[in-house]
């Protein structure tokens, strides 16, 4: 039986649900989409508890509830300049690539990306508004939502609020009726109703999603992450990353993450991508939240693993969700693109800047 215990946490001007559930961390079976291929023959699917809830492969377990009791108990070193950091995203107002052929990645905000490849439009992880009256955005969207339209793909990593919200699907739904829709294994049962699609693919790790293979090719990949969206569904839902190639090029879309030995396996597998997109933000205190997000060093770390081209960062200066000033990841950021390694390797793209593949 499970027992939930429900904190409410304090993170800056957000506060959000810790929800702890009697968990059994063994492995029990693996699971995967048989409809799908997986592209690894070594892979046996996700490993998932006696209860059929997803782990982390290699295991970590979630932190602790005596790990989240210090973090709310003890004192943020960066509080006062946290009070007085004035950052905010560079936003251009621009919807002209919406209506462009090239190849590009425009970001949105937060984990949101319009990315066109081979003609193909995906979005990724659509949030286009604050996805809680407790959740304050502080960057404005580059586009109206209602130009958002006519996409082929939307992606929903996981069943994480600040990046399956359910008023920006219900927005987009109706106004792309023939998007497909690409999630994790169970992540469907959390969005179907809102999107009202026939057209939804779900996966587990190292599958390839039914594409038009001539045109375009969309794999699930590991994330080090977690599932929940209430009280009694820890890891119910599957969680992961993205690649997406066409004629030789490639982008990852790496969603939320700790650091982990998949980057590295990653880019050994695959042989690089040009550009990596992954998130440097809601990640300090670091020894709390290392275990589901990454800080600037190690998503830097991360991109070089996976032999990426170009990294540009994401899942920062939108929402404030840790104890780490709005802009603490572009100003780190800033100090590591100085160093000899990442010079003309990191781009800091401000939202609905323009960079073309």
């Amino acid at each position: 039986m499970l027992v939930t215990l429900v904190v409410v946490a304090s993170l800056g001007s957000v506060f959000y649900f810790f929800m702890y559930e009697k968990f059994d961390w063994k492995v029990a079976g693996f699971r995967s989409n048989p409809n799908l291929k997986t592209i690894r023959a070594d892979w046996k699917g996700n490993p998932i508890n006696p209860q059929g809830r997803f782990l982390n492969d290699p295991f970590n377990p979630l932190p602790s509830f005596s790990e989240l009791w210090r973090w709310q108990t003890e004192t943020n070193p960066q509080k006062q300049e946290k009070k007085t950091d004035t950052f905010r995203l560079s936003v251009t107002k621009n919807s002209d690539f919406l209506h462009s052929n090239e190849d590009c990645v425009v970001w949105l905000g937060h984990a949101t990306f319009f990315i066109r490849l081979n003609g193909v439009t995906f979005l990724t992880d659509p949030v286009l508004d604050s996805p809680s009256f407790l959740m304050k955005r502080f960057s404005e969207l580059p586009v109206a939502i209602s130009d958002l339209k006519n996409l082929d793909y939307i992606i929903v990593s996981h069943d994480h609020r600040d990046h399956c919200d359910e008023q920006s699907l219900k927005a987009l739904a109706p106004q792309n009726p023939n998007a497909v829709y690409l999630t994790g294994l169970g992540v469907e049962t959390v969005f179907g109703d809102w999107v009202k699609s026939a057209k939804i693919q779900s996966a587990g790790w190292f599958q390839a999603y039914q594409t038009d293979s001539t045109k375009i090719e969309v794999i699930y990949l590991p994330t080090r992450h977690w599932g929940r969206r209430y009280f009694n569904d820890t890891n119910k839902n599957l969680w992961g990353s993205y690649l997406i190639r066409a004629n030789g090029k490639s982008v990852y879309f790496g969603s939320d993450s700790g650091y982990g030995v998949h980057y590295q396996e990653l880019g050994q597998l695959f042989g690089g991508v040009d550009v990596a997109l992954l998130g440097v933000g809601a990640y300090k205190p670091e020894w709390f939240m290392s275990a589901s997000h990454m800080g600037p060093k190690d998503a830097v770390k991360s991109a070089h693993e996976l032999k990426a081209k170009r990294f540009i960062p994401m899942h920062y200066g939108t929402f404030d969700l840790s104890d780490e000033p709005l802009g603490d990841p572009y100003r780190v950021l800033q100090e590591l693109q100085k160093k000899p390694e990442n010079q003309g390797f990191i781009q800091l793209a401000g939202v609905g800047e323009v960079v073309r593949l």
